[in-house]
């Protein structure tokens, strides 16, 4: 024992057993505080580390997403642009294809009504030509005076619907309808290398200072009309009813006609009977 150890204040107080206890709980306690601080601070500093080896992995596939994207959108737009340049030449194309239909279509109705108005002056003459036959041969053989029977294109002789001989303004016209002779028929001419009907007949009347109208339908009542049995060298011979003559052709005596036939046959000089007029005008 100390030599002091008998002195009350230099002793040292024992520790009781409560109060050491009491310290080792709180030891337990810190010591589990800074286990489970410990814990959880290793717990908090592993997920970063997790977040850090992801992120680069969502950044790249949000790119990647990216891009595709952007490439899906311009292969969109392309196409549509393609179609939109399709769509725009099919339309050119129909557009095209409706105006030479339409053009196809205009000519062939024109073609058409063409066929039709010679089919039907064809059909109107043959009529014509029926029709009026008899009555002609039944004119001439109930006339007294010596009629021509010749069919020859240069006859002037006198027949029973003509004088002898023409003269003046009348001879004239005869000798110059005589003289286009074997020229061709076009639609709508009037010389000097091709005729049509109305055509032939305006001009050689202008050759003596007559103006007739140009069409057939107005030369048929230009003058005084005059029956078929009194025909003279000069007149016009028309064929259809007067004012709707679809023909006129020049009565050159004899029994004879010159008229621009068709484009077949050409400006030729006929007997009356090859293809009988319906009526007929003077004008000189």
């Amino acid at each position: 024992m100390s030599h002091t150890a008998h002195i009350r204040s230099h002793r040292k107080p024992r520790r009781s057993a409560s109060t050491l206890a009491m310290r080792a709980g709180v030891a337990g306690g810190v010591l589990g505080t800074l286990a489970v601080a410990g814990a959880s601070g290793s717990a908090n500093a592993a997920e970063p580390v997790t977040q850090t080896l992801e992120l680069p992995t969502l950044t790249a596939d949000l790119a990647a997403q990216a891009a595709q994207s952007a490439d899906a959108t311009q292969q969109a737009a392309a196409n549509y642009q393609l179609q939109a340049e399709r769509d725009a030449a099919a339309a050119k194309a129909a557009k095209q294809a409706k105006a030479d239909l339409a053009d196809a279509r205009q000519k062939a109705t024109e073609a058409k009504k063409k066929a039709d108005e010679a089919a039907r002056k064809e059909a109107a003459a043959r009529a014509t030509r029926n029709a009026e036959r008899t009555t002609l041969s039944t004119t001439a053989s109930g006339d007294t005076s010596t009629t021509s029977t010749s069919t020859s294109t240069s006859t002037s002789t006198s027949t029973s619907t003509g004088t002898s001989t023409a003269t003046g303004s009348a001879a004239a016209v005869v000798d110059f309808v005589r003289a286009q002779v074997g020229k061709a028929y076009v639609s709508g001419a009037t010389g000097p290398s091709a005729y049509d009907c109305s055509g032939l007949v305006q001009t050689a009347f202008r050759q003596v200072g007559v103006s007739l109208p140009r069409v057939s339908q107005d030369q048929s009542t230009a003058g005084t009309q005059v029956s078929l049995s009194s025909l003279q060298p000069g007149d016009i011979l028309y064929w259809g009813s007067a004012g709707s003559a679809y023909h006129v052709g020049v009565y050159v005596g004899g029994g004879m006609f010159v008229g621009a036939q068709n484009p077949s046959t050409g400006v030729v000089e006929r007997p009356l009977s090859y293809d009988p007029p319906t009526g007929a005008v003077r004008v000189l």
